[in-house]
């Protein structure tokens, strides 16, 4: 199976219906008759920058990035603003607390910003860390963000 069509039908499966756990939409995608496993669809996941949002049941579900139009920067400020939940600076690390889902989005734009000084970036679920090239970047960089949030 090609990882083009696997990754169609997630994007069918999360838009149709509910999925909040990885193993849910492995369920999902074996129902079709595609067989994957849970590592797959995790690099799916991560490469397709799926992020949660609350579901109607109080949880969070898998859904498309909303901003897959817009440049980095328009994208990046979106995303801070309405996942951002902590910003901690120490020397040239930034330390961000994000709603579940969207670390690796975070961490992904960020990487991606050139001008700013960073020097590398790790994101899981909620949480992304940010090595800036010196602590002048790092605060530079925590102010930007900062403003993104509004």
């Amino acid at each position: 199976m090609k990882k083009a069509y696997r990754q169609k039908k997630i994007r069918e499966i999360i838009t149709a219906r509910s999925i909040e756990r990885q193993e849910d939409l492995v369920g999902a995608l074996n129902e079709l008759g595609l067989q994957v496993t849970q590592a797959t669809i995790s690099r799916d996941i991560k490469e397709m920058q799926l992020i949660k949002v609350p579901a109607e049941n109080g949880g969070y579900r898998y859904a498309l990035p909303v901003m897959q139009h817009r440049d980095e920067p328009d994208q990046l400020g979106t995303t801070i603003h309405d996942s951002l939940v902590q910003l901690k600076r120490s020397d040239r690390l930034l330390a961000l607390a994000v709603r579940p889902g969207n670390g690796p989005v975070v961490a992904n734009l960020i990487r991606r910003l050139t001008d700013r000084g960073v020097f590398t970036t790790i994101g899981d679920d909620s949480n992304v860390l940010v090595v800036c090239d010196t602590a002048d970047d790092a605060q530079t960089l925590a102010d930007y963000l900062n403003s993104l949030v509004g």
